[in-house]
């Protein structure tokens, strides 16, 4: 790590109390954020910030135990909004000039949760909760909680409540687990949760199949023959997905990146797992779409060598072309609807984008084409989906063509009835 030289930092173009944007996925939403008496309210001022990435407007409402582990001044920086630490005439908990559309109980102790599952509403959080679960029962907005506490805690009457409060539509955002204690999960998990419960996409609720990252072939047990991508796109694309409402599952092959861990994935190393992967999920339940962006080996050793070839030795491999497994769930499950990606070197940008319609004519819809050669100003990838009509739209980076495919998808699953 080099020494610092005591320059000031770069000039910034955001203010003071704004926040670097993640998406867009919150924007126009009003959230509120609940405070309760545990320690995790430490975290409080990052969860908001968290929100705010997401386009979120953010209200603290904060209970007298709550302020015990975060501060006023915390909280008010981070959400650019008065923090509410009682209730007065202006009726802060009914809102109703700027409604909420989701309340996020973060931390939800023992004590609030019981409380509120029997309609106690004794303060300005379990009062403002009360009328979230009315606008709830409504229709009009959506209530979250996370649990943290320690494990001795969680005891029948808790189990009571967590599952009166699950079935009148309260969802219950799984704890982080760890040293014997329910922990308050990652601001990134909280934020995804209330972004798929405030979500209205068409993608709401189906599921969809993403496969991402190389899935390479054996030589020994030791080397294997694979392509050089990490995996992000897929990441991109499942976590889009996911944010909109999708029961989107991800199949991730052996890149370098990683999958957040509330994304539902599984992870393969090699091609044959990969295939096989792939056919188990759409066998186990009828996927509405697949996106299949994996990196999958073209070629494969005619019979992979016993164990570890010394380093020394000189190796002949004949290399015979993998089963396509595109054309292989095409052909199981016609009713799929397809996205696939075109990788090219050393060719034109219109010799790309015929070689892409071919494929759409072969009854693939939708085929997300890109060249080796083309780059964003920044490095960036550069992608072109392809349908059977009209110009191929551009995208550049990765969380662009991750939009841009989520976007198809909600218009073409909507036009076909699916």
């Amino acid at each position: 790590m080099d020494d610092w030289d005591f320059s000031p930092p770069p000039q910034s173009p955001l203010q003071d109390r704004e926040v670097p944007l993640d998406g867009s996925h919150l924007e126009g939403k009003r959230v509120a954020l609940l405070l309760t008496g545990g320690i995790a309210a430490i975290k409080a001022p990052l969860i908001v910030r968290a929100l705010r990435r997401q386009s979120a407007s953010v209200v603290v409402f904060a209970s007298d135990e709550a302020m015990r582990y975060t501060t006023l001044d915390a909280l008010e920086w981070s959400s650019n909004n008065p923090v509410i630490t009682r209730l007065t005439a202006a009726a802060e908990h009914i809102s109703d000039s700027a409604p909420f559309d989701a309340y996020l109980l973060a931390p939800a102790t023992y004590n609030t949760i019981n409380k509120i599952a029997r309609g106690i509403a004794d303060n300005q959080v379990t009062t403002t909760l009360a009328v979230a679960i009315g606008r709830m029962e409504r229709g009009l907005s959506q209530l979250l909680l996370a649990p943290t506490m320690h494990g001795y805690l969680h005891n029948s009457l808790l189990t009571e409540s967590l599952r009166k409060l699950a079935d009148i539509g309260v969802r219950i955002i799984p704890p982080h687990e760890d040293y014997g204690k329910h922990k308050i999960p990652s601001e990134e998990r909280l934020v995804a949760e209330v972004c798929r419960a405030t979500n209205a996409s068409p993608l709401k609720a189906l599921p969809i199949l993403v496969t991402g990252g190389p899935a390479p072939t054996p030589i020994d047990s030791v080397r294997q023959i694979g392509n050089r991508f990490s995996g992000q796109l897929g990441i991109e694309i499942a976590t889009e997905l996911h944010l909109r409402g999708a029961d989107a599952l991800l199949i991730h092959g052996s890149g370098s990146a990683q999958p957040h861990d509330w994304l539902p994935h599984n992870r393969v190393s090699s091609y044959d797992e990969y295939r096989a992967a792939v056919m188990q999920a759409l066998q186990a339940k009828p996927f509405t779409a697949g996106v299949f962006s994996a990196a999958v080996v073209d070629f494969s050793p005619e019979s992979a060598l016993p164990g570890k070839t010394p380093s020394n030795d000189a190796i002949s491999l004949r290399l015979v072309p993998t089963e396509k497994i595109i054309a292989a769930v095409s052909a199981s499950f016609p009713e799929l609807y397809m996205v696939t990606f075109k990788y090219q070197e050393d060719i034109s940008h219109q010799e790309l984008i015929e070689i892409s319609r071919e494929r759409v004519q072969a009854g693939y819809p939708l085929v997300v084409a890109n060249r080796g050669e083309e780059k964003g100003p920044h490095g960036e990838q550069v992608a072109h989906l392809v349908t059977g009509a009209g110009e191929a739209q551009k995208a550049v980076g990765k969380a662009a063509i991750a939009r841009a495919i989520a976007n198809h998808l909600e218009g073409a699953l909507a036009t076909t009835g699916d």
